[in-house]
């Protein structure tokens, strides 16, 4: 019954299983165990639902107690391996390799296939765990399995293959016995490969190898391998690789190494590992170039090659190439790695040595900072010497010395510590014991020793040096012992250039050098040098190509310029230029190298570039005279010869420097020809004479130079070219051949010229074929015969002998260069000269000038006169400048009457400054100004007027008579064309010339032209007596000379002689014109005369004529201005604007004749409306804005600010100070600023400073009233001391000067009586009078000053009766003063006196009416009308005052707008009836709609008591009205009243 109920217990477990069910499963496995406890299907099926329901303990703990049931079943044995490959529990991974040995086991004799599965899982677990041993011995099982199965043999070839790849990570961390399998299964897998050779077995057979190089001891069975694969397989390098990596690593390179090695490269040109081997073979061997090539061929392609680094590194160190050895150790250094420290110790050691050997300061930081990486470096002796030099390197010898100290007492022999001491004692100069030192040194295998003994030999002196036994021996010792030493044939080069003289030993060495160290400049340069100087350039260029091809920018300089230097030689300028800039990009500062470049771009023609060069050359060098010097002679090149001269004198303030005192002279000559082109001639011959003493200083240095005499010649005869007067030239007494010799000789033209002579005869005795010097000599011969007879100092037959020798050497220039047409062209100028007068030989000359060079002009004139039209437009088509063609077309011009005759004469003076141009042109333009009738004409105005020809000629003429002094007719043109330019003085010395020259002339009527251009001329200078005496040396038939001499007689004085004068002028006359014109003179004389009647008679008789002159009416309308004719002045001023518009000053001139007419006529309104509209009829005309200036503030000072565009800056000023324009209202337009500016224009103008002085006043007065400090106290005196002093100047008239001084008296002491400095005004009222003791307006002065004084001392007490008296006497005195009347009724005010007070101001309104004073009659009319308004408004009772009030105000309201006069009346109303209706209307239209240029001083007030006005009628709205408008205007006076008013 049990074992039923068991079977379907576990039969209904397993459908459980089946379905899934796993709990229902333990459920029935625990019901089946209650019947059977051992069941061990039940534990099995337990252990199963537990793993299910991730139970895995409690399906371990089942599992394990079914194997105790039954171990040799599989079920639980497969279910616990499921359950460990399922669980991550290390305990379950660690025993889960047991359960599959049990199963591989059980699976043996059951199962192969699940046998093998479980194997390789098994194989998978040993592999993860590294268990390399285990997985080999369950592999070989597997294999063992599959032999014993008969398996074939492909799968068993993969089987071995598979067993390799196992085994084959870090092989060399393998046991033996797992080597022992590995190498077994490559071998099993080799043998069973079929495709021998073959693509497998190379690739098996390659792993092979690979895995026996990895193992130390099988290196016999990896040589036998190689050996044999590589019989196999020939083609192939990786036996090869394989061997070659062995050696490398051995660290030995024997001869079968070396063979693997070029076998290795026969295979594969590109092998890295090839290249090292071979590099390290050529190291062993000592072939260090071939080594450094292959080893850096194989770094290329195998640069994590510590082993290749190490070797470059050894291989440059032993060719003394330190700065490669340090950079290959620091790329070895980076790559390190564990268990090759002690080559990382080799290539640091390597590294310090590098850098102590580089013998660079930074360098040597990095050396001994590199020390500390190194393992004991205190204890390693080496290692302290190369810590030694570190210390040399950087300049500390004692430090040196204290290492070498060190040293030499622990090792006493010790050649490192020996040379260093020596190397000590060389850095401090001890020679004797640095030979000692390095003497000791010596080291029969170190050729550095030696080398630095035959160096110190070197250094010790030329003695040493020659000695064969110091430094030559000991220098060939360093050679042999080290030939890769390149400092060594450096200093053996230097030996045999030097000492042996050998130059082809010098130049092997210097090349054998070089070739061992690239970046050696010195030898690099020598050798180049060497080459180029035995002719060797194609080696000479190589080497420097090969340099400057591998050179960086910035390097390689000897080499760039060396090259540039060659390019230079053979005139290959621009490859020049590009090579020397590569020179200084390396060294900016080389000035040598700046001068080569200049050089370069000299000869290239680069002129500024050049000069940039040479500059920067002499910055850098400022003793260098070579660069001055070349600065000097490009800047003569370029045509700069004033600049050039100034470098050039620099040059010989230093020595004297012969090219420098040559190129001197050429630049003075030069500077004097373009003086001399320029007509300025005293110029030029102060210059000439310069040259002279500079070229005869380069003589005196070198007589045997031939261009110095002729340069001497040349200063001399270009003399020749100015005016005889002016040729005066001071000359070396040796040069003169005059005494005393050490002393200059003032010669004339004509010995000028000698001296030229003699210096071009020495000149040709050093070069007597030098054809120029034979035309300059001819050319000398030639001036000297052209010279006026004054200067000859010869007889006819000399002068024919002189141009006989000028023909003569003109000839012999020909000889010796037929093809020059300068020389021809001179030949004709020569045989045409007066005396030979030989026109056939001059006319044959100008034809073969013309043939010999057909495109330059020569002298075309002289041909035939049918030809010359064409011969002279030939030349301008050849060269359009050249002025003597254009010359010739315009005296053909004139000749044949063309308009064009002027125009070609003007461009003659345009292209150059010629005589017979300039005088041609000069003729024109006086012909055209003295025909009137062409003034409108299109001809007149292009060429006088937009030509500028009267200015153009006159300067044009003032060189021609500068240079030629007796033509009579050029003088007469120049002070004619001077009188229309206004220079009046250069015109009177013009004319003056003239005369004398002509008086020595037969020609009488051009005489008596000049003589009354002089006469005139002086007159308008002033010279009335020298006019007059001029005057009256001529004939007095002409009308012009007797009008002269009337004017000269009437400016002189003489009067009657002047009338006397115009009655015989009058007589000659012949036109109405002339007669009315003389009529109204005479008219002029007669009323200064003090003859009225016959001054109007004559007048109206003028007026009369048929063509009267507008002259004679305005004299006449002035006449009756004068005496108060207002009917005749207005007669007069109808008829004269009857004849049409005026122009010119005559427009001024009838707009001050209206004006004054209209304020004659009392029309105070229309004198200003005249004048502005004469002046936008005429804006351009500034007389009449000074006029309208001037009227403005007199006449309607209101609007006198619109005036301040004059350009009459006194005016403005004037105009701004009536309108009350100061600093506090306008900071930059102000009456101050304008005044300054009118000072600083015109300092000299006594008004000017008059002005200033009131602006001042104006200044200080607008400071107190605003309640700040006055800035501009204490100015008065000083002001009125300038104005004083410049009113004393001749340029000033002596009324205006005392007007200008009594008016600045007065301001001055208002002033200072302002200011509160009464003494001071007291003091200087004083002064005044004790120089004028009579002067009546001082004396009121000084009384207004004493009365100020008494009324502040008196303090409200009465002025004695005396003293009023006193007052009214100084008035009294100065009756004709407004003002003075003014003060005394203030007086009088202030003392209650208020009859006496109007009664003054009645007396100044009655004075001021007399003087028609616009101002002064207004300015009386508003003080009477303000006066009589005080006892208005304090009520006191009558109507007298109100009647004067308003009978003022009226009055003044006539004459003109007056806001005041409106005020004062609208007070008036306020104070007799506060509350009317009119005094509102009156106060509202003084506020709320005042006319243009009200002042607001006069709104404020109304504002004020209108506010009052309203404040007592209670009327709100029109008090917030008010207030609204007080707010806009800025009025805080009112605003403050008004809040008064309202919290009362």
């Amino acid at each position: 019954m049990s074992n039923k109920e068991v079977k379907s217990a576990l039969k209904n477990a397993r459908d459980a299983i089946k379905n899934k069910e796993f709990k229902e499963v333990l459920k029935h496995c625990k019901a089946a165990l209650k019947l059977e406890k051992n069941n061990y299907n039940a534990w099995v099926f337990i252990g199963v639902a537990a793993s299910e329901l991730e139970q895995p303990d409690q399906a371990q703990t089942a599992y394990r107690k079914a194997l105790e049931l039954e171990p040799e079943q599989l079920l639980a044995w497969q279910g616990l391996a499921n359950l460990y490959e399922k669980s991550d529990q290390m305990d379950f991974k660690a025993e889960l390799p047991k359960v599959y040995l049990k199963l591989i086991e059980l699976y043996e004799s059951s199962d192969k296939t699940k046998c093998y599965e479980v194997i390789r899982k098994l194989a998978d677990i040993f592999h993860m765990e590294k268990d390399y041993l285990q997985v080999a011995r369950v592999w070989r099982r597997l294999i063992q399995l599959k032999e014993g199965e008969g398996a074939d043999k492909a799968e068993l070839l993969q089987l071995w293959q598979q067993m390799t790849c196992l085994l084959s990570d870090s092989m060399e961390e393998h046991d033996n016995e797992t080597q022992q399998h590995l190498i077994a299964a490559f071998e099993k897998a080799m043998v069973l490969s079929d495709n021998v050779p073959g693509e497998d077995h190379r690739k098996l057979s390659a792993d092979y190898l690979k895995c026996l190089s990895q193992l130390s001891h099988e290196e016999c069975k990896m040589r036998e391998a190689c050996e044999s694969i590589l019989a196999l397989y020939p083609s192939q390098t990786f036996p090869l690789e394989i061997l070659g990596a062995h050696h490398l690593k051995s660290g030995v390179c024997s001869e079968d190494a070396g063979r693997c090695f070029s076998r290795l490269l026969e295979l594969d040109p590109d092998s890295g590992l090839g290249h090292l081997g071979l590099g390290i073979r050529a190291l062993e061997e000592g072939k260090c170039d071939d080594s450094i090539k292959y080893l850096a061929q194989g770094l290329k392609r195998m640069r994590s090659s510590l082993v290749g680094w190490f070797s470059l590194a050894q291989a440059q160190l032993k060719m003394h190439r330190y700065s490669d050895c340090a950079t290959s150790c620091s790329q070895g250094l980076k790559l390190g790695g564990a268990g090759e420290e002690a080559l990382r110790q080799k290539l640091l050691r390597l590294r310090l040595e590098a850098l102590v050997r580089t013998g660079d300061e930074h360098t040597a930081d990095q050396a001994l900072e590199s020390l500390s990486q190194l393992l004991d470096a205190n204890n390693d002796p080496v290692l302290v010497a190369l810590k030694g030099r570190g210390y040399l390197q950087k300049g500390q010898v004692d430090q040196v010395l204290q290492v070498s100290t060190e040293l030499l007492n622990s090792h006493p022999d010790l050649a490192e510590g020996l040379a260093l001491r020596g190397l000590a004692h060389i850095a401090q100069g001890h020679h004797q014991l640095a030979e000692q030192r390095c003497a000791a040194a010596q080291n029969p295998a170190c050729g550095e020793y030696y080398f630095l003994l035959g160096r110190l030999y070197w250094d010790m002196g030329e003695e040493s040096r020659r000695d064969r036994s110091k430094a030559h021996t000991h220098l060939l010792k360093a050679a042999k012992l080290d030939p890769y030493l390149g400092s060594v044939f450096c200093y053996l080069g230097h030996y045999y250039r030097e000492v042996a003289k050998d130059q082809g030993r010098a130049r092997g060495c210097y090349k054998r050098a070089f070739e061992l160290d690239s970046n050696d400049a010195e030898s690099g340069a020598a050798s180049v040098d060497l080459s180029m100087k035995e002719g060797d350039m194609d080696t000479a260029l190589a080497v420097l190509q090969s340099v400057i091809q591998r050179a960086t920018p910035g390097s390689a300089k000897w080499a760039w310029m060396r090259r540039g230097l060659y390019h230079l030689k053979v005139g290959q300028h621009p490859q020049a230029c590009a090579d020397l800039q590569a020179a200084l990009r390396a060294d900016p500062q080389d000035w040598v190298c700046w001068e080569c470049l200049g050089e370069a771009y000299l000869n290239r023609r680069s002129f500024t570039s050049a000069l940039k060069a040479f500059a920067k050359a002499q910055l850098l060098n400022p003793s260098s005279i070579y660069s001055l010097y070349q600065t000097a002679a490009i800047k003569q090149t370029l045509g700069k010869f004033k600049e050039a001269a100034a470098e050039y004198l620099q040059i010989i303030a230093r020595e004297d420097y012969v090219p420098a005192l040559k190129g001197l002279g050429e630049c003075l000559l030069s500077l004097a020809r373009g003086l001399m082109e320029d007509y300025r001639d005293g110029g030029a011959i102060d210059v000439i004479q310069q040259a002279i003493q500079y070229l005869f200083r380069a003589v005196e240095l070198r007589p045997d130079l031939s261009c110095l005499w002729k340069l001497l010649g040349d200063a001399c005869t270009s003399v020749s070219t100015v005016a005889p007067n002016r040729a005066r030239v001071v000359v070396p007494g040796p040069l003169a051949g005059l005494q005393p010799p050490d002393q200059g000789h003032l010669l004339n033209q004509g010995h000028t010229l000698r001296v030229g002579e003699r210096c071009y005869g020495r000149a040709l005795k050093l070069m007597p074929e030098s054809s120029s010097l034979w035309y300059d000599l001819g050319l000398n011969y030639y001036h000297q015969a052209c010279l006026p007879r004054c200067l000859q100092e010869m007889e006819h037959n000399t002068l024919l002998l002189l141009l006989e020798k000028a023909l003569q050497c003109v000839k012999k220039a020909i000889m010796l260069n037929s093809s020059n047409h300068s020389y021809w062209n001179a030949l004709g100028v020569v045989a045409m000269s007066k005396g030979l007068e030989n026109y056939a030989l001059a006319q044959h000359s100008f034809i073969k000038s013309v043939q010999v060079e057909p495109n330059v002009i020569n002298n075309p004139a002289p041909l035939l006169s049918q030809l010359s039209h064409e011969a002279f437009k030939i030349a301008q088509s050849l060269e359009p400048l050249y002025v003597n063609c254009w010359i010739g077309q315009a005296l053909i011009a004139e000749m044949v009457g063309s308009y064009d005759t002027m125009d070609l004469f003007r461009h003659t003076t345009e292209l150059s400054t010629h005589t017979e141009g300039v005088k041609g042109y000069a003729y024109w333009v006086c012909a055209t100004l003295l025909d009137k009738s062409n003034r409108d004409s299109e001809l007149y105005r292009y060429n006088i007027v937009q030509m500028n020809a009267v200015s153009a000629a006159q300067v044009a003429l003032s060189k021609y008579t500068e240079r030629i002094q007796t033509d009579p007719d050029a003088f007469v043109m120049l002070g004619f064309l001077n009188e229309h330019l206004q220079l009046k003085k250069q015109a009177v010395l013009a004319y003056q010339r003239s005369v004398e020259l002509l008086q020595t002339m037969p020609s009488v009527e051009l005489l008596a032209f000049s003589l009354g251009s002089y006469g005139r001329a002086l007159c308008n200078t002033g010279q009335w007596e020298e006019a007059v005496r001029v005057y009256s040396s001529t004939s007095l038939e002409v009308l012009h000379d007797l009008a002269g001499l009337a004017l000269a007689y009437c400016r002189a004085g003489l009067i009657p002689e002047s009338i006397s004068a115009y009655e015989k002028a009058l007589m000659v006359a012949t036109t109405e014109k002339e007669k009315a014109y003389i009529l109204t003179s005479l008219a002029l004389l007669q009323h200064r005369l003090g003859n009225m009647d016959s001054a109007k008679t004559l007048l109206f008789k003028c007026s009369m004529l048929k063509e009267p002159v507008p002259e004679s009416l305005l004299c006449l309308c002035a006449l009756g201005l004068v005496h108060g004719d207002s009917t005749l002045a207005s007669a007069a001023l109808t008829e004269l604007l009857k004849q049409g518009r005026a122009a010119g000053a005559a427009v001024e001139q009838r707009c001050l004749l209206t004006c004054t007419l209209l304020a004659l006529q009392g029309n105070y309104s229309a004198v200003q409306r005249e004048a502005s509209r004469a002046v936008h009829s005429n804006p351009g005309n500034p007389s009449l804005w000074a006029l309208l200036s001037r009227l403005v503030p007199q006449y309607y000072p209101r609007k006198a600010k619109v005036c301040h565009l004059s350009r009459a800056l006194l005016y403005s000023g004037v105009n701004q100070l009536a309108c009350g324009r100061h600093s506090g209202e306008d900071r930059s337009r102000n009456a101050l600023k304008t005044m300054q500016r009118a000072v600083l224009l015109c300092p000299d103008d006594p008004a000017m400073w008059a002005g200033l002085m009131a602006a001042c006043h104006t200044e200080n007065t607008a400071c107190s009233l605003s309640g700040s400090t006055p800035g501009r106290r204490g100015l008065e005196q000083v002001l009125m001391a300038v104005v004083s002093e410049k009113g004393r100047s001749a340029l000033v008239e002596q009324p205006l000067a005392q007007a200008l001084e009594g008016w600045v008296l007065q301001q001055a002491v208002t002033g200072l009586t302002s200011g509160g400095q009464l003494e001071q005004a007291e003091a200087l009222c004083s002064q005044v009078l004790s120089v004028s003791p009579e002067h009546p307006a001082v004396v009121l002065l000084l009384r207004q000053v004493q009365c100020e004084h008494l009324l502040l001392s008196s303090a409200g007490t009465a002025l004695p009766a005396s003293v009023l008296e006193q007052l009214s006497s100084a008035v009294l005195a100065n009756h004709t003063s407004v003002a003075a009347w003014h003060w005394l009724a203030e007086v009088y005010r202030t003392q209650g006196l208020l009859v006496q007070a109007v009664m003054a101001y009645r007396q100044s309104l009655q004075l001021a009416s007399q003087l028609d004073l616009h101002s002064g009659k207004m300015a009386c009319l508003l003080r009477l009308a303000l006066l009589a308004l005080s006892p208005c408004m304090a009520k006191v009772p009558g109507d007298e005052w109100k009647e004067l009030v308003l009978e003022a105000t009226t009055e003044a309201l006539k004459l003109g707008p007056s806001p005041v006069a409106l005020l004062v009346q609208a007070l008036l109303h306020f104070a007799t009836k506060m509350a009317a209706r009119e005094t509102r209307r009156l106060l509202e239209r003084l506020v709320y709609f005042p006319s243009q240029g009200y002042p607001e001083t006069v709104a404020c007030v109304a504002r004020w008591y209108l506010l009052r006005h309203l404040h007592a009628k209670d009327d709100l709205e029109l008090m917030d009205t008010l207030v609204d408008d007080a707010k806009a205007s800025g009025d805080g006076r009112l605003l403050e009243f008004h809040t008064r008013l309202t919290s009362c």
